[in-house]
């Protein structure tokens, strides 16, 4: 099969979707891997880094997507490449297609094969390809809100983790899993005052376990939302649903009530924000104030660490683009009930029951 691997076009997303590594052994099960030049640049892997693995640098977007059976990504499409894609072509990549209803008519459109990475998921339950960004999503919240809360960024000026004699900030995070566990770890490491809330009491009480004790893990519901979300000086939204949208669990009246200067981190953005005021940002326009709180809510978090975020992804992608690029879309859907997970769109038709969920409503 010939893999195609494009220069990511989103904003300040300096990810790839392959690493100099995973092209030798593609290109060592028989494959043909074409690189658009200067794909890797901003993940620390040179075009010639490509080259000697075995890749064709390819010069024009169009051209990659012309001879591409399989287009190889990190992020969505964006509209700029709409026009590239084929009827009948696979595209593996995260895609969060229940946030955007013009991304998801736009791929049906096109009759493409979308296999999602988010939704990709393992007997046991685990989302192998989401885990490693939501790792480094997770420890990020907890950078960019520090960073945020500094008065010369709009926020209260407040140290998280505070010192001596002065108390340290309160740090709420919604949802106890990957994002929301090492949201946690950090914070609670910085010596921060942390509540963790999730509806899994098994899954709160291993965080219980695991982390220190300025860690407090409570069962969510709307009362202890409300009270938590009060007091916060810094909020982290890390609910996930998968393929669906992010429930919106903290509402206006909620963040209208936090403290002038307080700072919203909501990482469930991609799936369209678990908390009512978020809206997406980019890199280059992280941030917004509304009634004096500060929302950080970038929706390509990991893009910024290209360097540590390409490799961690990539670590987990290469056995399922080497499934995919043997037996072709169909059989490997047939074989691997992982991969079948992963199938949101076949051929124009959309069939991951969450995502159509999603926009019945």
């Amino acid at each position: 099969m010939i893999i195609g691997v494009p220069k990511e076009v989103k904003d300040n997303e300096f990810r790839v979707g392959i690493v100099s590594g995973g092209v030798e052994e593609l290109v060592l099960a028989g494959h043909k891997v074409l690189i658009e030049k200067g794909a890797g640049s901003g993940s620390g892997i040179s075009d010639k880094d490509f080259k000697d693995a075995g890749a064709e640098i390819v010069g024009q977007k169009k051209e990659l997507f012309r001879r591409a059976g399989l287009i190889l990504k990190v992020k969505e499409p964006q509209a700029s490449e709409y026009r590239f894609i084929r009827p009948g072509q696979i595209l593996f990549c995260y895609f969060h297609f229940a946030a955007s209803q013009k991304l998801t008519q736009a791929i049906i459109k096109t009759k493409s094969v979308a296999i999602a990475y988010e939704t990709i998921r393992l007997t046991s339950g685990e989302h192998p390809l989401l885990t490693p960004m939501s790792e480094v999503a997770g420890k990020m919240a907890i950078q960019e809100g520090a960073k945020y809360l500094e008065r010369s960024m709009g926020g209260k000026g407040i140290l998280l983790g505070g010192v001596a004699g002065v108390r340290p900030a309160k740090v709420v995070v919604i949802g106890a899993g990957v994002v929301g566990f090492n949201a946690a770890k950090i914070a609670s490491g910085i010596g921060a005052k942390v509540s963790v809330l999730d509806i899994n009491p098994t899954r709160l009480r291993y965080l219980d376990d695991v982390l220190p004790k300025n860690v407090t893990t409570l069962v969510s519901n709307r009362r202890v939302i409300r009270e938590e979300v009060r007091e916060a000086d810094l909020l982290v939204g890390a609910v996930y649903v998968e393929g669906a949208k992010a429930p919106r669990l903290v509402t206006k009246d909620m963040v209208a009530q936090m403290k002038p200067g307080s700072v919203v981190v909501d990482v469930s953005i991609d799936q369209g924000g678990c908390i009512e005021t978020a809206r997406p940002t980019t890199h280059s326009k992280p941030i917004y104030i509304w009634k004096g709180v500060v929302h950080y809510c970038v929706t390509n978090i990991p893009g910024a660490v290209g360097m540590t975020s390409t490799y961690a992804l990539t670590n987990s992608t290469l056995p399922f683009v080497l499934e995919i690029a043997k037996h072709g879309y169909k059989e490997a859907v047939r074989r691997n009930s992982s991969i079948a997970h992963g199938l949101n769109i076949d051929q124009g038709v959309l069939v991951h029951p969450a995502v159509k969920a999603a926009f019945q409503k």
